[in-house]
């Protein structure tokens, strides 16, 4: 179990970071192939604020999680449910203020529930 988890963590810090930081060096979306008409609904003109957020809330606090697993501290399963947390709720975030559904929402907030729960489990306390 945590093999798997460091392996959610790293996959979301990775893969979060990344998508941030291509945001933010290009906030018109192209290189994402993601067009601005997706925010028409949201308070932002472009990427930017979206890719900075991104990056520090999913990104940061998931490779915080990583590196507190490699160094095996106290605080690793802290670490790992917060980055679930963020990872679910930027993903219900999204949902809402675009208002739309893509398979990779499901995607992702299934990989942000798994964290959670196999956090809390290693924690020693079981999610009811």
């Amino acid at each position: 179990m945590k093999t798997f988890l460091f392996i959610l963590v790293s996959f979301m810090a990775l893969t979060a970071t990344f998508s941030g930081l291509v945001m933010i060096a290009d906030p018109t979306g192209e290189v994402m192939n993601l067009p601005v008409s997706l925010l028409k609904s949201t308070p932002f003109k472009n990427y930017l604020l979206p890719g900075i957020l991104l990056t520090i809330f999913v990104g940061f606090v998931n490779l915080a999680a990583v590196i507190t697993n490699i160094k095996r501290s106290y605080s690793r399963y802290n670490w790992a449910l917060a980055g679930g947390f963020f990872m679910c709720g930027w993903i219900m975030a999204q949902v809402i203020l675009i208002r739309s559904l893509h398979w990779l929402h499901f995607f992702y907030f299934v990989v942000g529930m798994l964290v959670i729960l196999i956090a809390f489990q290693l924690k020693g306390k079981w999610a009811a």
